[in-house]
């Protein structure tokens, strides 16, 4: 396929999948705002859980929200469905185009041995096996004790990401925990919320009452899906920052992301809902060091940059050329690229010069580049660029 319609295919992707996914959250975080915000009055009517007033663009608006179910079913009734189900249905199309149509290159990760079809075998049934696994989870006594659950559920996140680590590139595995995750919130609107309110708005149809637990089983599944929102979107957007899955720790960092995207949601969820408990004062002062502890964590690299004995320039173009050269030049001998990416290119002194810093982060503190190691650069090699680049990167 010609690749710039290929490009043209991943730019449309792209931006639907943010378009939605920008709905999508907002409207998830706006109905968890809602619910914690709605209080009951004097005059709040039976049946009737609270009701909250806002104030926008001009205009008053007030919503009241029934403990199980009104009377009877308005005319017109809205639902919230479409934006979960487009933003999982873009995202999987998305990494179809990037990383199953090029898998050798974006994919696997050398070092597993994987042929294309089983890479791409394990991708998808990792994303449906992921969804079983927690459902059975949320579907067992597990279920209902919250904080055994979200233990058991950030288990199988951080496992994930190890799985991930083995079969695919540091790039990979970072989007397919984001993917993984994504299943589970996509999968959860699709199974469980918009069929249990199917099943309390046909009751009412029928002239029965609806079953309490569905609204309890679909709110519950609302409320992990806001929990796990923040680290999904920081996820899904790490492929622009080597620092996040440029080394073989990604797992714990992974971590790391899961636990303080759950704790800055925690906080705000506590805030809009006024259910301000013992753990609210330390909410953000423990956000604030996870944030700092994966900082140091994910930049600390020992002995990665050392100046040493004086690094001749020929020496470090031999690397370049034999390791980086066959993807980064205007004319690229590698059949996965028509041209340079990111229009790096390293054909000339002055060109590796111009891009020492970007060699020292992808290949020196990240083991980035060569994408996938794909041309066997050693351990060796990149101490040896990093020792230029600390050198002041000469040309002599």
């Amino acid at each position: 396929m010609d690749p710039l319609l290929v490009d043209w295919i991943s730019l449309i992707l792209r931006w639907a999948h943010v378009m939605f996914g920008i709905a999508w959250i907002g409207t998830s975080f706006y109905f968890i705002w809602l619910d914690g915000s709605l209080r009951r009055r004097p005059h709040t009517q039976e049946g009737v859980a609270g009701e909250s007033w806002m104030v926008h663009g001009g205009g008053f608006y007030q919503v009241e929200k029934y403990m199980v179910a009104p009377e009877r079913l308005p005319e017109e009734l809205h639902w919230f469905k479409y934006e979960a189900y487009f933003t999982w249905i873009s995202g999987f199309l998305l990494l179809a185009v990037i990383y199953y149509w090029s898998a050798e290159a974006f994919l696997i990760n050398p070092t597993s041995g994987l042929s294309p079809a089983v890479a791409i075998a394990i991708s998808v049934g990792s994303l449906i096996g992921g969804w079983l696994v927690y459902d059975l989870l949320c579907r067992t006594p597990i279920g209902r004790q919250t904080a055994i659950l979200a233990a058991a559920v950030f288990l199988l996140i951080v496992v994930s990401a190890w799985i991930y680590g083995i079969f695919f590139t540091g790039r990979a595995a970072f989007l397919h925990v984001g993917a993984f995750v994504g299943t589970i919130m996509a999968a959860n609107v699709f199974f469980v919320i918009i069929p249990n309110q199917k099943k309390t708005v046909a009751a009412l149809k029928a002239g029965e009452t609806p079953d309490a637990s569905l609204g309890q089983q679909a709110k519950q599944r609302s409320f992990h899906n806001t929990y796990l929102t923040l680290p999904v979107v920081l996820m899904m957007i790490s492929n622009h920052y080597p620092v996040l899955y440029g080394r073989e720790q990604g797992a714990l960092i992974i971590a790391g992301i899961v636990i303080l995207g759950g704790l800055v949601r925690h906080y705000f969820t506590c805030k809009e809902s006024g259910d301000k408990d013992a753990s609210y004062p330390f909410l953000i002062p423990g956000a604030a060091a996870v944030l700092v502890a994966l900082v140091v964590f994910s930049s600390y690299r020992p002995d990665s940059v050392t100046e040493g004995e004086a690094v001749a320039f020929a020496d470090v173009q031999s690397v370049i050329v034999e390791r980086c050269a066959s993807c980064h030049s205007a004319r690229p001998t590698d059949e996965d690229f028509e041209e340079a990416p990111g229009e790096v290119v390293f054909d000339t002194p002055d060109d590796i010069k111009k891009h020492a810093q970007r060699i020292l982060t992808q290949t020196v503190l990240t083991d980035t580049m060569p994408l996938g190691n794909k041309t066997g650069m050693e351990p060796d090699e990149r101490k040896l660029l990093g020792a230029w680049v600390a050198q002041g990167a000469p040309l002599e």
